[in-house]
């Protein structure tokens, strides 16, 4: 997994709405970048519902959230009309992009292993260096955590 200080690797990938979107569009400003495994399940939803409850406090603190799971466009689409999901979903399908920051792991689950994405965050700050990792993160108190960190 990237670490504090590190340069985070620019990448380009299809929203929601099939537009690309880069991560060198958001230098300026602060990122909130977050991996996880699966549109439509029960722990990815509530990540995602609590990220989209406190979304105009993120953007009155200045940052971008940004999700990112290997399903598809479409899957996207239908995860947020289904939960009014304001903020930017990516689709990385060959899991490029989560590979390069470290979240396709190994993975065990009932004995069995697998290699699967972990659910993680990253803050990039203005400059597209990595300011704070948070590995193996908790989908009921990411977004609150996040919060608590921007606001110093």
């Amino acid at each position: 997994m990237l670490e504090k200080g590190t340069k985070a690797p620019n990448f380009e990938l299809f929203d929601k709405d099939g537009k690309t979107v880069k991560l060198s569009d958001f230098l300026g400003r602060k990122v909130v970048l977050y991996f996880y495994p699966k549109d439509n399940t029960p722990g990815c939803t509530r990540q995602a519902c609590a990220f989209a409850q406190s979304y105009e406090e993120f953007k009155t603190l200045g940052a971008a959230v940004i999700g990112i799971s290997k399903d598809s466009v479409a899957s996207h689409i239908k995860f947020a009309e289904k939960y009014e999901l304001p903020f930017i979903l990516l689709s990385d399908p060959e899991h490029a992009v989560i590979e390069s920051f470290g979240a396709w792991q190994e993975k065990k689950n009932y004995g069995k292993v697998s290699f699967g994405t972990v659910r993680s965050t990253f803050v990039i700050d203005e400059n597209g260096v990595i300011e704070k990792v948070m590995p193996k993160v908790k989908p009921d108190t990411n977004a609150a955590e996040i919060l608590e960190y921007l606001r110093g």
